[in-house]
């Protein structure tokens, strides 16, 4: 076993600027619920594999939502990691959601949050200082048990979101 899913949610976006367009309040239910499926808080995910796909209208949007929800209270010594395999491959269309499930299981393997590729700055269309998230911009060793030496650590944990 390489991964246990605690947790999911789908929703339907509602009311947005067109149909490849996210609607943001929408993208915060759908995460507090599948946080709430999984027994889990914002605080108890490491990581979360955006669908990002480098647009200037879905990406601040999708970003507003996960600083609202994973970035709220969160401190500048444990941030919310951002990644996006897009950067690594491109958008597989349909498989896009899966190919994050995949990245994200083989960091969780291998103790590594990967770098999104291609990233020069955080886009200015975002107000990054609203929460406690920041960008993969380099890989990261991500330790099995975060605390200390095993005792009061917990596990690693990651999110992955897509939509589409």
């Amino acid at each position: 076993m390489l991964a246990v899913v605690s947790g999911s949610a789908v929703n339907q976006d509602g009311a947005s600027n067109g149909l490849t367009a996210p609607n943001g309040p929408s993208q915060q239910r759908v995460i507090r619920e599948a946080l709430a499926q999984g027994g889990l808080v914002p605080g108890d995910v490491d990581v979360v594999e955006a669908h990002g796909t480098g647009t200037s209208l879905g990406d601040p949007i999708e970003a507003q939502a996960l600083l609202a929800t994973y970035g709220a209270g969160r401190g500048v010594e444990s941030p919310l990691w951002l990644g996006s395999v897009k950067s690594n491959l491109g958008h597989t269309q349909a498989a896009a959601g899966v190919a994050g499930v995949i990245k994200m299981v083989l960091a969780l393997r291998y103790g590594v949050l990967p770098a999104t590729l291609h990233v020069g700055e955080a886009s200015s269309r975002v107000d990054w200082s609203a929460g406690g998230v920041r960008l993969l911009t380099e890989a990261r060793e991500w330790p099995a048990v975060l605390g200390g030496d095993g005792e009061g650590g917990r596990v690693r944990r990651a999110g992955v979101s897509s939509f589409g």
